[in-house]
């Protein structure tokens, strides 16, 4: 792996993620809100009553607005650090090239199989791929034990093919992937009361993806 150049000062995550995860603190609470929407009218109703007017909307907009609001926060966090992105980019760039690399050696000393009517991805496929499993392998881990998370992006970054940044920025993507898939089951959920409980089980997803995105390989 190059070496953090002198003159770059890189920041913790904490601080180079800061915009993303204000955003993601601002959705948690927005889920609970949306779903204090749909239960507080039940609460709030004399116990003989049986219809009662709840709001839906809120969990509607959270689901729509969510994406964006995080995707825009991410934008700022690179505008805020323009050379620290910069690196972060040649560092990836190294560890893809180092990937693909790999695949290829791998594909001249393998025997060839038979051919599947699926074709076999290629080295630069396999690559992206391999990343993809990387950080769900390390944000299914921090469920159990976040050092033990951390210790593995560190280790998948030590033979050069990963950066332990890239692993953990990928991990923060699986588990706001999972929280806006609860939120999108929300909104089509067939009663208010499963509405609310599908919004609310968006909110472990989210909070993983805080800690991630505050995790330091360091």
């Amino acid at each position: 792996m190059t070496a953090t150049p002198s003159h770059l000062d890189l920041p913790a995550r904490r601080r180079r993620n800061a915009r993303l995860i204000a955003a993601l603190t601002t959705a948690v609470g927005a889920c609970a809100s949306a779903a204090q929407a749909l239960y507080q009218p039940v609460a709030d109703a004399p116990p003989g009553q049986e219809a009662v007017v709840v709001d839906p909307l809120p969990v509607v907009y959270l689901s729509h607005t969510a994406a964006p609001l995080l995707e825009a926060a991410r934008a700022e966090d690179e505008a805020r650090w323009p050379a620290v992105v910069e690196w972060e980019r040649e560092q990836s760039r190294r560890a893809f090239a180092a990937r693909v690399a790999l695949a290829r050696a791998q594909e001249i000393v393998e025997e060839p199989g038979v051919p599947g009517p699926v074709p076999l991805p290629t080295a630069e496929q396999g690559a992206a791929i391999d990343l993809a499993g990387a950080g769900d392998a390390v944000a299914e881990l921090w469920r159990e034990d976040p050092a033990q998370a951390l210790a593995l992006a560190q280790e998948l970054a030590a033979g050069g093919e990963f950066t332990a940044a890239e692993v953990l920025d990928t991990a923060v993507d699986t588990a706001i992937g999972a929280g806006l898939l609860a939120l999108a089951d929300a909104r089509t959920a067939s009663d208010p009361g499963l509405m609310a409980e599908q919004c609310l089980q968006a909110v472990p997803y989210l909070v993983l993806a805080v800690a991630l995105a505050s995790a330091d390989p360091h």
